[in-house]
């Protein structure tokens, strides 16, 4: 993986990037109208399909199928993302409808998501600010001073099953229907919450009255959690790589933490169309106006920007392991390395005292 500082882009400073890319921030109706058909079209074509095979007593084509519609959903999901940063449409109006109707198909309340993530974009990196719209991350000084069930508490939250295979299920099919985190901030996000659960009442009631519960489990469910844990993964690995960066409150700042603490995530061609370029986070968090359709022509115009924070698909599946920041080395460790210096031992003994 490359580490974004050693890299000849350092040079320029950070905060020179937003203006740079401010040029990138207009978006083209025409092009957001037609990324929208050729997303949604194709999934409910594909969620009829597997309907149908279904009826057909084919369930494993049904579940073959669930593959590519959970990839549409996931794209779908994006295109929502843009809407939050008010970048898919120039009117705000616009945005926000579409996001809000999107969310009611991705189980996400559009505008406590939208609150929620622009909290992550001004705070990621920030040591002293965590806890809302990231992945719960300790140093290596804040878990070793935990007792052994507090340590074994993170273990488990970090462990892939958790966090790939049950977190996912949970946050979009249980958490967010409440507000977390915003439970006391008024009525707004209730309402974001509550209408987005009842929108959803419908859709489900009308489905499970056209098609019956048992046929619209196996075919939405296996969608919904394929496409969870996608969306999940991504965002893991677009902050959880080794060099990403993290301080304190006083030696952090927004743009150098967008630029380097955001990965370059490389995929293939085919991932980077499902998953509407997100991967080239470092730049969508040092200009988040710019329309995803937009994000490759950034990197073909300052091809610099390429080898920042980069991960490619393989190294990808190695940030797993990386679960403690070490403010000493300033970089992700892993359980086992802490272990490996003693300072795990060690910190074993203190809690016997």
């Amino acid at each position: 993986m490359s580490i974004g500082h050693n890299t000849g882009v350092a040079v320029v400073d950070a905060r020179r990037w937003t203006q740079i890319l401010g040029n990138y921030r207009k978006p083209n109706h025409a092009r957001s109208i037609v990324e929208l058909a050729i997303t949604f079209v194709p999934l409910a074509m594909l969620w009829t399909t597997a309907w149908f095979t279904f009826s057909l007593g084919y369930g494993w084509a049904s579940l073959l199928i669930a593959i590519p519609a959970a990839g549409f959903l996931v794209r779908l999901f994006m295109i929502q993302h843009d809407c939050g940063h008010g970048t898919f449409f120039a009117n705000r109006e616009a945005n926000d409808w579409i996001g809000r109707v999107i969310g009611t198909l991705t189980l996400t309340p559009y505008d406590f998501w939208r609150r929620s993530h622009a909290i992550h974009h001004a705070t990621a990196g920030n040591l002293d600010r965590r806890g809302i719209g990231d992945v719960d991350t300790l140093t290596v000084r804040e878990y070793l001073a935990r007792s052994r069930w507090g340590r074994l508490k993170y273990r488990l939250y970090r462990h892939p099953l958790v966090m790939f295979g049950i977190g996912p299920a949970y946050l979009f099919l249980i958490q967010h229907r409440l507000p977390v985190g915003f439970m006391r901030n008024g009525w707004q996000p209730w309402a974001s919450t509550m209408l987005t659960n009842l929108g959803v009442a419908l859709i489900v009631a009308a489905l499970v009255w056209l098609i019956g519960i048992k046929a619209f489990l196996f075919v939405h469910l296996p969608i919904m959690l394929l496409a969870a844990t996608a969306g999940v993964w991504l965002f893991y690995v677009q902050h959880q790589f080794e060099h990403t960066v993290w301080d304190r409150d006083g030696n952090w700042g927004l743009h150098d933490a967008a630029l380097h603490g955001s990965s370059h995530y490389d995929l293939p061609a085919v991932l980077r169309w499902f998953t509407a370029n997100i991967g080239v986070h470092h730049v969508h968090h040092l200009c988040s106006r710019i329309p995803y359709y937009r994000l490759p022509r950034v990197l073909r115009d300052y091809p610099e920007l390429r080898e920042v924070g980069r991960v490619t698909l393989l190294e990808s599946f190695r940030c797993v392991r990386l679960v403690l920041w070490d403010e000493v080395q300033r970089r992700l460790v892993s359980f086992g390395e802490i272990q490996a210096s003693g300072r795990g031992a060690k910190a074993d003994i203190e809690v016997v005292r």
